[in-house]
């Protein structure tokens, strides 16, 4: 190995760390931001170009596949032509295509240029993480992760909300534009601030490794199928899914074959053996999975049983990004000072809290009922996500940096698309679960059925025939267990984020922590 990449340690940016941090942050933002933004105006979407709300959705998921697929390359399209290029490369790419997204006249247009903002953005966060983590002292990094999981935490949050207030006030097709002043100044900052370091210039005979980028590309593409459709097609009951899913599992454990077996592969799976990272990144995929699936699930639950309409149940998210906005802060205040495996725990804590309170939700509570959960789930977010990345980077070297977050984020994507995947289909199942086994107690034996039914019945006999207030009377009952099934659906979902949370309270420990005084 070259000298100048083994002694990457001895590197500094030339410019103050916290200054080359804002075209950082800038391009951090537009792509956690435009990964919930798009949600609430799908259906507006729908409607101009004619598309039924299936067509619709992969408007959403062929973003998430695009970004998935970029991910793994980036280490290897950062030795190819250089760092810097290619950050500078990503974003053009990204802002280019937020225009063609707001100039679409149809669903295959739209859907050709989320795919292009998916190849740009992908990118995007891991080279973020990457350089935060190398421009700044082992000192300062718990500072600037607290910048980063500011960003990484409060712009999906903000997502729904700004998107929606957008939406309704002006078109679709700003909350693509925006990205575009955004994105310019961001390209004008990283020309001028962001440097390259000797590692991370542009390498000779660097060759992609076709074998390997096939195989990731198969993989994600029949996962991201399989988790968007596989719950309308009854899952493994459709011969499709299985077929699809073989070839998933095939392409998965090839592709890590084929990174284990042969040089020059698209990424480095040695960095898993630094005890760190894996648990790290293991608890930042369990984090990311509550965080994006409980967002997916609260507007859901808001919407269909309280009534809520796509801006009001957007703003209800805002006290987490309150919460999170808190706890990142105080994290970045804290790390110098703690031990950073205390402050994940309280983040886990606080997050097994909130999915104990959301759980305890009815069909009569008020707008606080949900704002203080957000506000605690917000704090376990900011606690939990903005130390673990530092713990999880402090053994590495800078070198790793790149590939490891990498690999991180792409992980992240993936259980974040399988958390909400799986809640969607927990909270069907469990519903159909307690519908069975309420409705036999709509039956003509019981008494307080038949008191109730009555009188429903009395109270429509005024405004039609008695045979047919009868009937009418019996469907509000069903409507009621149907509603009553489907809350305690969404009951059961918000109680496995917390006992998710907890479970892996104990792995916590197993990290080595940032001795500070060391590092001096």
């Amino acid at each position: 190995m070259p000298e100048e990449i083994t002694n990457n340690q001895e590197w500094k940016p030339k410019f103050n760390p916290w200054i080359v941090s804002i075209p950082i942050i800038g391009a951090a933002f537009m792509f956690v931001l435009d990964e919930t933004i798009a949600n609430v105006a799908l259906l507006h979407m729908a409607g101009t170009f004619s598309a039924s709300r299936e067509e619709a959705l992969w408007i959403l998921t062929s973003y998430l596949i695009a970004s998935g697929i970029i991910i793994p390359a980036v280490d290897w399209f950062c030795r190819k032509i250089g760092r810097k290029a290619f950050f500078t490369f990503s974003v053009i790419l990204f802002v280019c295509s937020s225009f063609i997204c707001g100039i679409s006249t149809n669903i295959g247009m739209m859907i050709f240029a989320r795919i292009l903002q998916g190849l740009g953005g992908g990118a995007l966060l891991p080279l973020c993480q990457a350089i935060l983590l190398e421009n700044f002292s082992v000192q300062e990094r718990g500072k600037a992760m607290a910048l980063f999981g500011m960003v990484v935490v409060i712009a999906p949050i903000i997502g729904p909300v700004l998107g929606g207030w957008i939406t309704d006030n002006f078109s679709w097709s700003w909350i693509f534009f925006i990205n575009i002043p955004i994105g310019v100044v961001t390209i004008l900052l990283i020309k001028y601030l962001l440097e390259d370091p000797p590692y991370a210039k542009k390498q000779k005979n660097v060759r992609i490794d076709t074998i390997g980028f096939f195989l990731l590309t198969i993989w994600l593409v029949t996962l991201q199928i399989i988790l968007d459709k596989g719950n309308n097609a009854d899952w493994f009951h459709a011969v499709w899914v299985r077929r699809t899913a073989i070839v998933c599992v095939i392409s998965a454990v090839l592709f890590f074959l084929s990174q284990l077996n042969r040089k020059n592969t698209l990424v480095d799976l040695s960095v898993f053996k630094d005890k760190n990272y894996s648990i790290g990144t293991l608890i930042q995929v369990i984090v990311n999975l509550v965080l994006l699936a409980s967002m997916a699930i609260l507007p859901q639950f808001l919407q269909t049983l309280m009534g809520y309409n796509a801006y009001l149940s957007g703003l209800t998210m805002m006290p987490r990004g309150a919460g999170s906005l808190t706890s990142v802060i105080l994290s970045g205040f804290l790390a110098n000072k703690t031990d950073n495996r205390l402050l994940v725990c309280l983040g886990l804590i606080f997050i097994g809290i909130a999915g104990f309170q959301l759980s305890n939700v009815n069909l009569n509570i008020s707008m606080t009922s949900i704002a203080v959960p957000n506000f605690i789930l917000g704090l376990g977010m900011g606690f939990s996500l903005v130390p673990s990345i530092a713990l999880s980077a402090v053994t590495l070297n800078n070198a790793q940096m790149t590939n490891a977050s990498g690999l991180q984020n792409l992980l992240k994507n993936i259980g974040g698309a399988i958390g909400t995947s799986l809640s969607g289909t927990m909270i069907a199942r469990c519903a159909q679960m307690h519908q069975y086994t309420m409705v036999e107690h709509l039956n003509d034996l019981n008494p307080v059925y038949q008191e109730r039914l009555s009188s429903i019945a009395a109270g429509l006999s005024s405004y039609t025939h008695p045979a047919a207030a009868q009937y009418m009377a019996q469907n509000v009952m069903y409507n009621q267990l149907v509603q009553q099934s489907t809350l305690l659906g969404f009951v059961d979902t918000f109680r496995m984020f917390s006992i998710a949370a907890m479970v892996i309270i104990p792995t916590v420990f197993l990290l080595k922590n940032i001795d500070y005084k060391k590092q001096n």
